[in-house]
């Protein structure tokens, strides 16, 4: 719109000690784009585009000139628009620190302690405590790990971030960063040999950097001037679409409220941001009050605390901690309860740019503060330009009311916060799918004020968010228990009440009906026993004191909160006569640690925009399966900026390959489907015309869930079928036979960088570089090349590195680079295509959905002796890999155990959902949950503890697979040993029975889980590899090979073997890139063997040019490497090498149900401890040890990362990660709002990882072990930790044992479990008589 007949300011603000001066700023423009894209500041990652991830985490100082103070705070710049920004100081990562100038300490400590493994995430990382640390020199532990709540990691399982910043607290560290869990004071050292011994941690702390404040960028001085200058000045910037106005007084503002009601006011823009991308959706006019000094007051009065409206919700939490202990104990009461919300709400990045006014007015019914204010009897104090009043924020305002609400030309100036008083008790209670950084599913806010000496009811409060459009109040209840006293009757009531006046229909939005209920009752049932424990402590007039509660009623109290994370690394350490040099066996650093702390590694879209490049935007199916009537573009080319629209017909050669198209055609077979893609001069326009393209469906009957394949015989292979033994003889001889099955959900690879590709043509020949962040180069070229009609020698793939994968990039992304391939080739320009997360969520499957029937026959000592097996697994609508994972669920589905008599049938169901793919365990995960759930069944009927049920089935000796493969179980007995010693698992069991014996609302559990884990692929060819070594005449050596680094570490491992093959130092060690110009025909880096294969090839080509060489060495025996390598380049000597390696032999033949199906196994345990409380569901992860047969680790610090990342990731699946489908086939679940993985939060608060040493695999390079996905089904011994402490729960409540439990086992599931009174009170709905939010499709 116009510019308000005003002329735009010049916007500035300084990046990194730079001024800026945007002398046409954009409202609309984001800070994260601006960074990229303007500034080429790529450090700055995109990660999820809703401050969810923190992975475009920057730190933002400002000077407030009438208190003369400067502000440091992190802020996801993904939602700051850059026209707040006006005289800001913003720091990025490579202001921190750089290479190429001056490392900090964060950012060297960080790789240092193998804090980084995909890097992507780690930019991140270092400005959250960036931030803390400009605020804080020494902070507690407590504040680093806030400081990393809204930070997501994906690969590490956060121990090692956690460890690298703990050098940085005030408490002493060196401990816990030498990873022995011993203090070094103490007299015993842990038993080491002189020889080859065991080694604890993976850093050394001497080796840091100090830390030096004096360093860092000073506030700009020219900052203070125009922040002192420009007090009375208003500010306006304006575009196109939208003017941004900045006032500088409250009477201004006013004014402008009163000509612009329908104007947003704009703080922090976590909730108008969120809407950033609806390409529809914007505001003429935005208000941005931050400038006001009425709105930013802080006041301690006769009533209450008055807290400005801009105040951010980090101001608020930290003045409350400030004047908390200030006051007396019975005024804080509303005040603690504030700050136990803020400890958990969002991550510390929202919580700085959130403002408590923006909070209570947008009235989200997930909000936590709402509650409690409106509980508290809290006052709003609005203006407009008629003038001042005050109203209650009460359940009337929440509720919208209009003779409640504020009018459209009032604001909200401050909030006041009233003292509690003596007789007065105040609550707040959340559950979330996360204990931090989550939405909460159920939150309330409860008061009570009684008479004066006595329990007699005056006034009741009872709030509850999560089950409305906006926070509820059960008005009428209260109402109605007013002089009622505060006994046992009086809670009856209250529950029927309450359960009668707050309903949930069954459909409500997302989900969980019945448990949003029961928690309705179980959060009244804590407030009331928190009151009654409030009371007994308060001594009263004429009375008696009240009798303290039970212990039983005593255990209902309190939350479960996460302590401070401990690690403990223990491995074997080389032999005392390798030499110095020789990296290989030591923790040596991830090769690019230091880059990714600085910013400075380059990821796809990272790479500088190239000429005349384009951006893509694709349009995609909302039908899960319909015919394609018509696709009517000619909207879409009217669009200012795009440049055409790319569909099926444009594509020279083929559309895909024989299983998937890649752009739909004439039947859609999903939702997220591709149909066409827009090309555009920006993406913003590219979003445009992809709104504008209109697609006309014919609607066909959909299948979702796997009963609806088994229904159709909706399958996309064959049946697979093993069989051992005689299973019916083996039925009749059992002593009893059991039935049960076991439902598993699915699971986001969530990757923190999304799919990426830049493709871009060259002048001749029609040859293309592709720039691909994929696991199978290969794959990529040869599908562009087919869609083009060219040869594959005329398409070159490059990939440096890829920020996460864990198998979801090794089929998708070569659709994704045929797509903007044939973009390319219809402009003839470079086409840039970046999903956005929740796109990237919708098009790409995830882990297959699992269900799984069993029938074990067993014995009375608990020996397994029949089994039949029927698995099932949602594939989705294409095949993709499905074969191959129900094939490996099919033989791996054994684990550990050893059943005589065995029938394993597996089917991939066929469905309309996206394809489902390749994830980390490749169906083991699935596989080994179901036949422990059958061991725990078993256990549980014959009454035995679990372990000796899994002990008396555990294989021993040499011996035979279901398959007739030959292994050795005594790395698998040893591993179990070893973990029942280093857990102390009776020990602690006797304290977990113990524990639960003494508290009846919070239990303990404790799990041990064996494991036998297969390597690689049932095909030989899957298993070769190449690779390509130069060296120099300097004498560097450039390695390169056909693997590609996914953050496992893969170069890091060639290079530590070049450099043992050759005999130099890594110094003298380069790696380029993967590139099908080096390297041609490689296989996809996966199945846990991708750095053993390519590793062989490297030795080989290492060892081909070390042969050259020997005529050159014998001559001049004590000669320079460097001497060596010039005189033979003047003998002509060839000093580059092609090396080689054919892969494991390995086959499996279906139709003999035989084979060699996999080069090796790997044997691990796991020992996980947890408590839950039953009356929400909630549950803490308190210990885990971990024991592993790693062999002979080539780097122990990598392989050691692998490990807890992957049991991270397990943990994930297990207890936490669930995609939600609507009945229409529609993924509901396309962020990190919306889909939680685990955080800093959710990690053992006791995390132990154990090597087994003096352990040997001939097979693979120096006797190593691939150790990449191994750790990922561990997690389950989390799973199965809380069963055993709900089986606790339902024990002593007297109902049955023999339950199964649903993955992921999340609170919903654990709290359901614990079937009590609370949940028997609730009203039930019948299935089938309504129509669900979401449907279980396995």
């Amino acid at each position: 719109m116009a510019c308000l007949d005003k002329q735009s300011d010049d916007l500035v603000f300084f990046v990194n000690g730079k001024k800026v001066i945007e002398r046409k700023a954009d409202p609309e423009e984001l800070l994260l784009y601006y960074l990229r894209k303007e500034l080429r500041l790529s450090g700055t990652k995109y990660g999820c585009g809703v401050g969810g991830c923190g992975a475009c985490t920057v730190m933002l100082s400002t000077y407030d000139p009438v208190v003369k103070k400067i502000r440091h705070h992190p802020a996801n710049s993904c939602l700051l628009p850059i026209c707040s920004l006006h005289g800001a100081a913003v720091t990025t990562v490579e202001g921190v620190g750089s290479i190429k100038n001056r490392i900090n300490p964060i950012q060297e400590r960080l790789a240092k302690c193998h804090g980084s493994q995909c890097g992507f995430c780690t930019p991140g990382m270092v400005m959250s405590i960036y931030a803390l640390l400009r605020n804080h020199v020494k902070p507690s532990m407590e504040q680093i790990i806030s400081a990393l709540d809204g930070n997501l990691c994906r690969c590490t399982g956060y121990r090692p971030i956690i460890d690298s910043y703990a050098s940085f607290a005030k408490e002493q560290t060196c401990c816990q960063l030498r990873g022995t869990g011993q203090c070094c004071l103490d007299q015993e050292e842990l038993g080491c040999s002189s020889s080859a011994g065991i080694r604890s941690g993976l850093c050394n702390p001497a080796e840091f950097l100090p830390v030096d404040p004096t360093q860092e960028f000073i506030f700009p001085p020219e900052l203070m001037r125009m922040a002192q200058e420009q007090q009375g000045k208003t500010l306006i910037f304006c575009s196109k679409r939208t003017t941004w106005i900045s006032p500088s007084s409250l009477k201004e503002l006013l004014e402008l409220k009163a000509k612009y009601p329908k104007a947003p006011l704009v703080v922090g823009n976590t909730s108008l941001g969120l809407n950033k991308n609806d390409c529809d959706a914007y505001h003429p006019i935005v208000l941005h009050p931050l400038r006001i000094p009425e709105m930013q007051v802080v006041s301690i009065t006769d009533d209450g605390i008055v807290i400005g409206a801009t105040c951010c919700l980090a101001q608020l939490r930290d003045i409350l901690i400030e004047t908390i202990p200030k006051l007396p104990e019975e005024k804080t009461k509303i005040y603690q309860a504030l700050l136990q919300q803020l400890r958990t709400l969002a991550g510390e990045q929202i919580r700085s740019m959130a403002s408590l006014g923006g909070h209570v007015v947008s009235r989200g019914s997930a909000w936590d503060l709402n509650p409690i204010l409106c509980a508290g009897k809290s006052v709003l104090n609005l203006a407009s330009d008629g003038g001042k009043r005050q109203i209650f924020l009460d359940d009337q305002f929440l509720a919208g009311h209009k003779h409640a609400d504020i009018e459209p030309k009032e604001v909200i100036v401050s909030v006041l916060i009233p003292y509690s008083t003596k007789d007065e008790f105040i609550s707040a209670f959340r559950q979330a799918e996360r204990q931090k950084n989550a939405f909460s599913i159920v939150n309330s806010g409860l008061r009570v004020l009684f008479s004066p000496g006595t329990d007699t009811i005056v006034d009741l409060s009872i709030l509850y968010g999560g089950i409305g459009s906006t926070t509820l109040s059960a008005r009428k209840s209260c109402e109605k228990l007013i002089g009622r006293q505060w006994n046992d009757q009086m809670l009856s009531e209250a529950c029927k009440l309450v359960l009668e006046e707050i309903s949930l229909p069954p459909s409500a939005s997302g989900g969980k009906v019945e448990y949003r209920r029961t928690l309705l009752v179980s959060f009244l049932f804590r407030f009331y026993l928190e009151v009654l424990h409030g009371l007994h402590q308060m001594v009263r007039t004429g009375q008696e004191q009240y009798s303290e509660l039970s212990q039983d009623k005593m255990s209902a109290l309190g939350v479960l909160q996460s302590g401070v994370p401990q690690g403990v690394q223990l491995y074997q350490d080389v032999d005392p006569g390798q030499s110095p040099q020789d990296p290989v066996g030591r923790p040596i650093m991830h090769q690019s640690g230091i880059k990714h702390a600085t910013g400075e590694a380059v990821f796809i879209d990272d790479i500088r925009p190239v000429d005349r490049e384009l951006s893509l935007a694709v349009v995609t199916s909302i039908k899960a399966h319909a015919k394609i009537k018509s696709i009517d573009i000619s909207e879409a080319l009217q669009v200012p900026g795009v440049i055409n629209v790319v569909t099926a017909k444009d594509v020279p050669g083929k559309n895909g390959n024989d299983e998937e198209e890649a752009f739909a055609k004439d039947k859609v077979i999903c939702v997220g489907q591709i149909i066409c893609a827009v090309v555009a001069e920006t993406l913003t326009q590219a979003k445009h015309g992809a709104k504008k393209v209109k697609i006309v469906y014919e609607d066909l009957q959909p299948v979702l869930t796997i009963k609806d394949a088994i229904e159709h015989n909706s399958y996309i292979t064959e049946e697979r079928k093993l069989e051992k033994g005689d299973i019916e003889k083996g039925f009749k001889s059992a002593d009893k036979i059991i039935e049960g099955e076991l439902h598993m959900g699915g699971q986001e690879h969530f990757y923190l960088e999304t799919n990426s590709v830049l493709v871009i043509p060259r002048m001749e020949d029609k040859e293309m570089d592709v720039y691909v962040s994929t696991q199978h180069a290969t794959d990529v070229q040869k599908l562009v090349a087919s869609a083009l009609n060219l040869q594959s020698n005329k398409i070159m793939c490059h990939t440096k590195r890829v920020g996460g994968a864990f198998g979801g990039k090794i089929t998708k992304p070569s659709f994704f680079a045929v797509i903007a391939a044939v973009a390319a080739n219809k402009t003839g320009r470079p086409v840039r295509f970046a999903l956005e997360r929740n796109m990237d969520m919708l098009i790409t499957g995830g882990r297959h959905p699992f269900f799984g029937k069993y029938k074990v026959g067993f014995m009375k000592d608990g020996r397994i002796i029949a089994a039949d097996f029927q698995c099932y697994i949602n594939g989705g609508c294409t095949k993709d890999e499905s074969e191959l994972v129900i094939e490996y669920i099919v033989l791996k589905v054994d684990n550990a155990y050893n059943i005589p008599n065995l029938r394993v049938r597996g089917h991939a169901c066929k469905t309309n959902l996206p394809s489902n793919t390749a994830f980390r365990g490749f169906g083991f995960p699935q596989a080994g949950l179901f036949v422990e759930t059958c061991i725990v069944a078993v256990a549980t009927k014959t009454g035995l503890p679990h372990e000796k049920v899994r002990e008396k089935n555990m294989y021993r000796g040499v011996n035979r697979t279901a398959f007739k493969e030959e292994f050795d179980a005594e790395n698998l007995w040893k591993c179990w040993k070893e973990c029942l010693d280093k857990s102390d698992y009776h020990s602690r069991n006797a304290k977990v029975e113990e524990f639960n014996r003494k508290n009846y609302w919070k239990k303990k559990g404790i799990a041990i889980i064996p494991m036998k884990f297969s390597v690689g692929f049932n095909a030989t060819y899957f298993h070769q590899a190449g690779a390509l070594v130069h060296i120099y005449l300097d004498g560097s050596v450039l390695v390169t090979h056909g693997g590609i680094e996914l953050g496992q570490g893969i170069h890091t491992k060639m290079l530590q073997i070049a450099s043992r093959e050759l005999k130099i130092p890594l110094s003298y060690i380069h790696f380029c890139e993967t590139s099908s110009t080096t390297v041609p025909n490689g296989k996809y880096t996966a199945g846990s063997v991708g750095t053993e294969i390519n590793a062989r090839a490297v030795q080989d080509a290492c060892q081909i040019l070390w042969k050259r060489l020997d005529p050159i060495r014998r001559k001049n025996p004590k000669g320079k490497w460097e001497d060596w390598i010039s005189e033979a380049h003047k003998k002509s000597i060839s000093l580059s090498a092609t090396g080689y390696f054919k892969g494991y032999v390995t086959n499996m033949d279906w139709e003999t149900k035989k084979g060699h199906a996999f080069p090796y196994f790997l044997y691990g345990a796991a020992c996980s401890e947890v408590e839950i409380d039953c009356l929400t569901g909630a549950h803490k992860n308190i210990r885990t040890d971990i024991v592993m047969d790693a062999s002979f680790s080539i780097n122990p610090a990598i392989d050691i990362g692998q490990i807890e990342g992957a049991f991270i990731q397990g943990v994930g699946l297990y207890t936490l990660e669930e995609i939600y489908f609507s009945p229409e086939g529609e993924q509901l679940t396309l962020g990190p709002d919306t889909y939680k993985i685990p955080a800093v939060c959710d990690i053992p608060e006791q995390f132990h990882v154990y090597l087994v040493p003096n352990s040997c695999n001939s097979i693979a390079i120096y006797s190593s072990k691939g150790m990449g996905e191994a750790g990922f089904f561990l997690g389950s011994s989390v799973f199965f930790a809380i069963r055993d402490a709900v089986a606790a729960a339902r024990k002593e409540r007297g109902l049955p044992l023999d339950f199964t439990l649903i993955s992921p086992l999340t609170a919903e599931r654990i709290r359901m479990a614990c079937d009590d009174i609370f949940t028997k009170m609730i009203p039930k709905d019948k299935p089938g008589t309504y129509k669900p939010w979401a449907i279980d499709i396995s």
